[in-house]
C-alpha cells in the first residue's frame, strides 16, 4: 500500500467484524452480571415524561421502595426514582425490551445500577 493509499472498504469492515468477534468472544464481563439486564431512565428524559413513566410503573407495581423512608428514597430525583420505578415494571413484566421503551425515556443495561441499600431486581 502507498503512502496515499487507504484500505479498502471490505478490509476495514472485516477488521471490525474480527476486533466485535474478539470482544464478544472473549469471555470478558467486567462489571456486568452474566444474563442480567435492568432499566433505567435517559438521563435526558424530561422530568414530565419521568412523572408519566413513574405514575404508570407505579399503577403496575408496588413502589414502595422509593416512598419516603424506603431504601430507594434517596437521591430525591425525578430521574433516579422513575429509574426504580420503571425497573421495577420491567422485571415484572418479564425483562423483556418491549417492557422498557417507555417512549423512547429508557435504557436496557448490563450493569447492576444498585446502589447502598437500593438494589434493582
Amino acid at each position: 500500500m502507498r503512502g496515499g493509499d487507504r484500505p479498502s472498504a471490505s478490509l476495514q469492515l472485516l477488521s471490525l467484524g474480527l476486533v466485535l468477534l474478539y470482544f464478544f468472544t472473549s469471555g470478558s464481563t467486567v462489571g456486568l452480571v452474566e444474563g442480567q439486564t435492568w432499566c433505567i431512565a435517559k438521563p435526558s428524559a424530561s422530568n414530565e415524561i419521568l412523572a408519566q413513566n413513574l405514575d404508570y410503573a407505579c399503577s403496575q407495581v408496588s413502589c414502595a421502595v422509593i416512598q419516603k423512608g424506603g431504601p430507594c428514597y434517596y437521591p430525591d430525583s425525578p430521574v433516579s426514582r422513575a429509574a426504580v420505578a420503571m425497573n421495577l415494571y420491567y422485571a415484572y413484566s418479564g425483562r423483556h425490551p418491549w417492557n422498557c421503551y417507555f417512549n423512547n425515556s429508557a435504557l436496557v443495561v448490563q450493569s447492576d445500577p444498585s446502589y447502598g441499600s437500593c438494589t434493582y431486581y
